[in-house]
Formats: structure tokens, sequence, C-alpha cells
């Protein structure tokens, strides 16, 4: 299922339509569809394995797709019997591994793809662009004299020197050390959205999704599960594996009666739903300790730095909600409540 929840955008930058790649028996890319719009950031959510990457790479060029189309600019790039290279395609990349030159100065890497400018003007644009990622002071140096955050920027200003018209980076962030993570993330959002480009970041890590995106893209097995601005998907997910790709989510078993959902830990609005079996999904900071609501008991309590993590059993189900403040006791006697806003309801 494929639900879009953006607002009416700009014409897309670049379109993949029914994409699908095959190796032998093995499916790891089936219709999938995505827009990638300029001066919007996408991200490819999904956990290792799920196709994210080769979509990326069928995007780029690197590898044919075996059906669907991929377009730019009313131009098929791939499709039946057609298949652009990705040195022709505008598209800037920025790998895993960074894939610098190490015979060439960072100057030299960034400069690499203008051959066809005269020298001074190839090196005034590498310059520039090295001075939006605050690397001009580096611009001598050779890519093993770099850290890893310091060769993830030339990588992407490299990316950026022919003014793409969507630049693609493959889990950008993997390789740094947490530490460094946010700041080297800060620095490369705000070179990407100066360049204007269409973005996609493929990335496994809800967080930096969430933290990133204009729009979100979750992928599990093959398939777009649901694309949209992520506050969306986070709080409207179309199913439950759509919902765990963006973090804990508990899943409570419900009654549906008359549009509400009776679970062991209050009810739910389930409007339009048919009576009978269904399913809630609630955020842990959906459920709340209140004076009043579904009587339950404290099984456990972990710290988590800014929250506690507390387990609740109410009529034999199991839930886990966010604390932040003082935490109850093991084995002590709550009232639990269902933040309606944070819940979602799933017909059986």
């Amino acid at each position: 299922m494929h639900v879009n929840a953006s607002p009416a955008l700009a014409q897309p930058a670049l379109s993949a339509r029914g994409v699908a790649r095959r190796y032998g028996p093995k499916t790891a890319v089936e219709g999938a569809d995505l827009d990638l719009r300029p001066g919007r950031i996408t991200c490819l959510l999904g956990p290792s394995g799920c196709g994210k990457s080769t979509l990326l790479r069928l995007i780029a060029g690197l590898e044919p797709a075996d059906e669907g189309e991929i377009l730019a600019g009313g131009q098929t790039l791939s499709g039946p019997g057609v298949h652009v290279p990705p040195e022709q395609r505008g598209v800037g990349l920025v790998f895993q591994d960074y894939a610098l030159f190490p015979h060439l100065s960072v100057l030299a890497n960034v400069a690499f793809g203008l051959k066809h400018r005269p020298r001074k003007e190839r090196n005034a644009r590498a310059l520039a662009l090295l001075e939006k990622v605050r690397l001009a002071a580096r611009a001598d140096a050779w890519p093993h004299m770099l850290s890893g955050g310091e060769q993830q920027r030339v990588a992407l200003a490299r990316a950026l020197a022919r003014e793409p018209a969507a630049v693609l980076l493959d889990e950008p962030f993997s390789g740094l050390d947490s530490h460094l993570k946010a700041e080297v993330r800060q620095t490369l959002l705000s070179a990407l959205r100066a360049a204007g480009a269409a973005v996609l970041i493929v990335t496994h890590d809800a967080e930096e999704a969430l933290l990133m995106a204009d729009d979100l893209a979750l992928m599990s097995e093959g398939r777009i599960l649901q694309v949209g601005e992520p506050r969306h998907c986070y709080l409207n997910p179309v199913s439950m594996a759509a919902a765990r790709l963006l973090g804990e989510a508990n899943a409570l078993p419900a009654r549906i009666i008359g549009g509400v959902a009776e679970t062991a830990f209050g009810d739910v609005p389930a409007p339009g739903l048919p009576d009978g079996a269904g399913m809630v999904m609630v955020r842990p900071e959906g459920l709340r300790l209140w004076l009043e609501g579904a009587p339950a008991e404290i099984v456990s309590t972990a710290f988590g730095g800014g929250f506690h993590e507390v387990t609740v059993v109410a009529a034999g189900q199991t839930a886990r909600l966010r604390l932040h403040g003082g935490v109850p006791a093991v084995g002590e006697q709550v009232f639990v409540t269902i933040d309606a806003d944070r819940a979602r309801v799933f017909a059986a």
C-alpha cells in the first residue's frame, strides 16, 4: 500500500513509477513509486536488506530496472529498452565510504567533475563549495588527513559541484561516531538546502529520518509502505509494520463496537471501522498514568536518560510507556489512559 500524505508541491525533479529489481528468484524492489522534489529532502527509511540502497542505485542508474520507469524533466531515464548512464542523469552521489580519490587533494576531488570548465573557474567553484561545508581551510589537504566527518563533507561538495537536479546519499552518517553525527548532519543539511536540489537520503535510523526529512518514504521487504510528512507518518501509520519503522509502538488487541475500539488500557475512537476484532497502535508516549483509567500493575522500569521506560500489565495485556519525572515502584497499582491523538486503530 502506498499512501502519499504530502500537500500539493512543485513538480518532481525525478520520479520512480512501479520500479522493480530482481536478482534471480530474489526480489529486491517491487512496484516502488517515489517522487523527489526540488528543495525538499526525502528520507528513505527501512531496515537493512529491505531494498532501499538498491532503489537508490536504480535511481542513480548504477543498475537497470527490470520493470517500471524512472523519469526526470519529461525524459525517461530507465524504462523498457531505455537506460541512461549515471553520468548523464544530472544526479550527484554520496556513497557510504565517500569514495574520495586518494591521489587528489581535497580541492581537486571537489573539482573533479568540472573538467569542462576553465581551471580558474573550476577551482573557484570548488573552493566556494568547500566554504559552504566549512572546509575551505583544508583545500590543500589529502583525503587520508581528514576525519570521517570531513571526508563526508568533501564527498558532498563534490556531488554538488555540477549543480545536479538531484542528490542521492546512501547511509551518509553510518560511519560517524554518535557525538559527531549532529554536527555533521547540520552542516550537510545546510549545504543541501542551499543548493536547492531534490535530495534522497537512505537511512535505517528512524530518529535521523524524522529529524532530517521534509518527506518520508517507509520501506519494508522491497516495497514502499507509506510516503508522507514525518509527523503524519509517525502519528498515522498505514500499518503496524509502518509504525514500527519509526520507533517503538504498542500493539494492543481490541474489540471494535459501534465505532469505538475497546482495549485493556481504555477505549479509542474508531469511526468508520466495522465491528469485530481490531488492533490499536499506540506510541509509548501515548500511554499516561492518571488518577483514573484502566487499572494496571507496574512490572518493570528502566532508565533511558531523559525518561524512564515503564512496562505495565492490564487484564493480561502488556504495554510500555515513557515517563518523565517520578516513577512508581515495581508492583505498584496504577491507572492508565490512552491519548487518542497518539493512537491509530486497525481493523483485523
